[in-house]
């Protein structure tokens, strides 16, 4: 792997990157306009959901931030909060697994769980994110998250707006954007990112549960490689019960 950064490896600009950019911002201005004081950018902290952050407070639209801090979470993305706060001068709400729920897991099966059988690794996923998710969405009415169409086969049909389990509206602004069309946009704007994508982390979660990839690996190699078929996700992202656009 060569020491260039994921700028230097991805940021090129693509025909239609402007349309893209402005269809983006109008799905969020109509997030922000139709459910006021009731939407959320719920984000990873991944380049996706920055470049998401930085069309929010760009543009000064009234759209809450929140992170699930799991725990377990690298300290690169951890440092990551505060400069984000600096630069755009919000505040991101931070939501934290129960720790009593934490200390009963990991007493009964180990701080390394997550490798010993799916359903323990589902379990701590469930812990560490689902129940602290239900927190971050209570009292909203519409979410908003990053995900792309190219980044597995399990996205690549992502619509632009769904509804979800609970029937509340989300919102993928980003689903058609290429990583080309990502790196482009922090470059062009100086986005903070994770320093782990400069490391071939191009999907970055739980520090145990995360590694960089190879040239030519899929984009989603390095979460969970242990395990073997079926889709790899954690469950944040199960598909939604209408599709709207």
């Amino acid at each position: 792997m060569t020491a260039s950064t994921a700028i230097e490896r991805h940021a090129r600009r693509s025909p239609g990157h402007d349309e893209r950019v402005a269809h983006a911002l109008s799905l969020l201005r109509r997030a922000a306009s139709e459910y006021r004081g009731r939407v959320v950018q719920a984000t990873s902290l991944g380049v996706e959901g920055m470049v998401l952050t930085d069309l929010i407070a760009r543009h000064h639209l009234s759209i809450a931030v929140a992170t699930l801090d799991t725990g377990a979470l690298h300290p690169q993305t951890l440092a990551l909060i505060p400069r984000l706060e600096a630069r755009y001068g919000l505040k991101v709400e931070r939501f934290l697994p129960r720790q009593e729920s934490v200390v009963r897991f990991v007493a009964k099966h180990g701080e390394s769980a997550m490798r010993k059988s799916v359903d323990l690794r589902q379990a701590c996923c469930e812990m560490r994110k689902l129940e602290p998710m239900e927190r971050l969405l209570h009292g909203r009415d519409a979410w908003i998250t990053g995900l792309r169409r190219e980044q597995s086969e399990g996205r690549s049909e992502v619509g632009f707006t769904e509804v979800d389990r609970d029937g509340r509206e989300k919102f993928y602004p980003l689903a058609d954007w290429s990583l080309q069309d990502i790196w482009h946009y922090v470059s062009t704007h100086d986005v903070p990112y994770n320093e782990l994508h400069d490391q071939h982390f191009p999907s970055i979660g739980c520090a145990p549960c995360t590694r960089a990839v190879a040239a030519g690996e899929d984009h989603r190699a390095g979460r969970w490689w242990w395990e073997h078929g079926g889709h790899k996700e954690c469950g944040l992202h199960s598909r939604p019960a209408t599709a709207l656009a």
